[in-house]
């Protein structure tokens, strides 16, 4: 006789399902629902952000004394020939250009792609929009009205105070 063989069958405990829940179970079940409207309502509840004022940044005296040279060059009303004036404009930029990017290369551009790397610099300032900036300087009688010119004009000091 085989010691074995008196040996009691094991007893296969009963499967645990998931059904009926402890109370604690039931409780938490109640609460996720309330807790998710809760987080819902404090979410609409809340006031809004406020927006950010952003003040202007204080100009580095580089930018300052561009600004100052922008408004002292002489502007060509009535008609009076423009050339000059784009040429000081075109070299003014250059030279911030040449101060601010000195490993772009940027003072060897012109036509269209200077205008493109000064926007880039500063879409804000929309150059490229003025492409007399960079043609008329070599037309011979290339004259501009007042709106054109106060327009560039403006163009020239948003780009020198907005570059980055």
């Amino acid at each position: 006789m085989n010691p074995l063989d008196q040996l009691q069958p094991l007893i296969t405990p009963a499967p645990i399902g998931w059904w009926p829940l402890a109370p604690g179970w039931w409780a938490l079940l109640l609460l996720l629902p309330l807790l998710g409207w809760g987080l819902w309502r404090l979410r609409h509840w809340r006031p809004g952000k406020k927006p950010i004022v952003r003040a202007e940044l204080p100009l580095d005296p580089v930018r300052i004394e561009a600004l100052a040279e922008l408004a002292r060059l002489p502007k060509p009303y009535d008609g009076a020939p423009a050339g000059a004036w784009l040429q000081q404009i075109n070299a003014l930029l250059k030279r911030l250009c040449r101060n601010h990017y000195p490993g772009s290369h940027s003072h060897t551009l012109n036509g269209r792609q200077w205008l493109a790397f000064l926007d880039n610099r500063c879409p804000a300032a929309g150059l490229t929009r003025w492409m007399v900036l960079v043609e008329g300087a070599y037309k011979p009688e290339c004259k501009l009205d007042d709106k054109a010119i106060n327009g560039l004009n403006q163009s020239v000091e948003t780009w020198i105070r907005k570059h980055v």
